[in-house]
Protein backbone atom coordinates (compact mmCIF):
# COMPACT_ATOMS: atom_id res chain seq x y z
CA UNK A 1 0.00 0.00 0.00
CA UNK A 2 2.52 2.90 -1.16
CA UNK A 3 1.45 6.39 -1.44
CA UNK A 4 -0.43 6.86 -4.78
CA UNK A 5 0.56 10.15 -6.63
CA UNK A 6 -3.03 11.67 -6.20
CA UNK A 7 -3.93 10.91 -2.61
CA UNK A 8 -3.15 13.55 -0.18
CA UNK A 9 -3.94 14.62 3.22
CA UNK A 10 -6.21 16.06 4.94
CA UNK A 11 -6.79 19.99 5.17
CA UNK A 12 -9.58 22.04 6.64
CA UNK A 13 -11.54 23.45 3.77
CA UNK A 14 -14.42 25.36 5.94
CA UNK A 15 -13.39 26.17 9.95
CA UNK A 16 -16.22 25.97 12.49
CA UNK A 17 -17.16 29.80 13.58
CA UNK A 18 -18.03 30.93 17.17
CA UNK A 19 -21.94 30.52 17.37
CA UNK A 20 -24.44 32.29 20.69
CA UNK A 21 -27.53 29.77 20.30
CA UNK A 22 -30.49 30.07 22.20
CA UNK A 23 -31.36 26.95 24.57
CA UNK A 24 -33.51 24.48 22.58
CA UNK A 25 -32.86 25.97 19.17
CA UNK A 26 -30.81 24.09 16.20
CA UNK A 27 -27.82 24.68 15.59
CA UNK A 28 -24.78 23.77 12.96
CA UNK A 29 -21.33 24.01 13.65
CA UNK A 30 -19.40 24.12 9.99
CA UNK A 31 -16.52 21.56 8.87
CA UNK A 32 -15.42 20.77 5.37
CA UNK A 33 -11.95 18.81 4.35
CA UNK A 34 -10.63 17.91 1.16
CA UNK A 35 -8.09 14.95 1.07
CA UNK A 36 -7.51 11.70 -0.86
CA UNK A 37 -9.08 9.22 -0.08
CA UNK A 38 -11.58 11.49 1.67
CA UNK A 39 -11.19 11.84 5.51
CA UNK A 40 -13.04 10.78 8.08
CA UNK A 41 -14.13 13.79 10.35
CA UNK A 42 -14.70 13.74 14.32
CA UNK A 43 -15.46 16.58 16.62
CA UNK A 44 -14.15 17.10 19.68
CA UNK A 45 -15.58 19.69 22.47
CA UNK A 46 -13.15 20.77 25.08
CA UNK A 47 -10.98 18.18 24.36
CA UNK A 48 -12.98 15.38 24.34
CA UNK A 49 -14.54 13.33 21.22
CA UNK A 50 -17.82 14.38 20.92
CA UNK A 51 -20.92 11.66 20.50
CA UNK A 52 -22.95 11.75 17.48
CA UNK A 53 -26.28 9.88 15.72
CA UNK A 54 -23.24 8.12 14.28
CA UNK A 55 -22.54 6.27 17.92
CA UNK A 56 -25.91 6.54 19.26
CA UNK A 57 -29.14 6.74 16.93
CA UNK A 58 -30.88 8.73 19.41
CA UNK A 59 -28.50 11.53 20.45
CA UNK A 60 -29.39 15.05 19.14
CA UNK A 61 -26.28 15.76 17.74
CA UNK A 62 -25.69 14.80 14.09
CA UNK A 63 -23.06 14.48 11.55
CA UNK A 64 -23.26 15.58 8.57
CA UNK A 65 -21.84 13.98 4.88
CA UNK A 66 -20.00 17.03 5.40
CA UNK A 67 -18.06 17.25 8.29
CA UNK A 68 -20.23 19.73 9.95
CA UNK A 69 -21.87 18.89 13.14
CA UNK A 70 -26.03 19.75 13.69
CA UNK A 71 -27.70 20.18 16.73
CA UNK A 72 -31.12 19.47 16.12
CA UNK A 73 -31.53 21.23 19.55
CA UNK A 74 -29.46 22.68 22.18
CA UNK A 75 -29.30 21.04 25.50
CA UNK A 76 -28.62 23.08 28.39
CA UNK A 77 -29.36 23.18 31.74
CA UNK A 78 -28.93 24.19 35.12
CA UNK A 79 -26.65 21.21 36.32
CA UNK A 80 -25.51 20.07 32.90
CA UNK A 81 -24.53 22.25 29.99
CA UNK A 82 -23.61 19.12 27.65
CA UNK A 83 -23.30 21.18 24.48
CA UNK A 84 -21.46 24.39 25.88
CA UNK A 85 -17.74 24.85 25.18
CA UNK A 86 -14.85 24.98 22.92
CA UNK A 87 -15.18 22.56 19.46
CA UNK A 88 -12.67 21.39 16.62
CA UNK A 89 -13.37 18.90 14.11
CA UNK A 90 -10.66 16.77 13.26
CA UNK A 91 -10.12 15.43 9.83
CA UNK A 92 -7.89 12.10 8.91
CA UNK A 93 -7.06 9.98 6.32
CA UNK A 94 -3.92 7.42 6.35
CA UNK A 95 -1.69 10.44 4.77
CA UNK A 96 -2.27 12.59 8.13
CA UNK A 97 -4.93 14.42 10.08
CA UNK A 98 -6.01 18.85 9.89
CA UNK A 99 -7.53 20.28 13.32
CA UNK A 100 -9.84 23.30 12.48
CA UNK A 101 -9.51 26.38 14.33
CA UNK A 102 -11.32 26.50 17.46
CA UNK A 103 -15.01 27.72 17.55
CA UNK A 104 -17.12 28.57 21.04
CA UNK A 105 -20.49 27.57 21.61
CA UNK A 106 -22.08 29.64 23.75
CA UNK A 107 -26.04 29.34 25.02
CA UNK A 108 -27.76 32.56 25.08
CA UNK A 109 -28.72 33.48 28.71
CA UNK A 110 -32.42 33.97 29.18
CA UNK A 111 -33.59 37.39 30.13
Amino acid sequence: SRLRQEDSPPRIVEHPSDLIVSKGEPATLNCKAEGRPTPTVEWYKDGERVETDKDDPRSHRMLLPSGSLFFLRIVHGRRSKPDEGAYVCVARNYLGEAVSRNASLEVACES
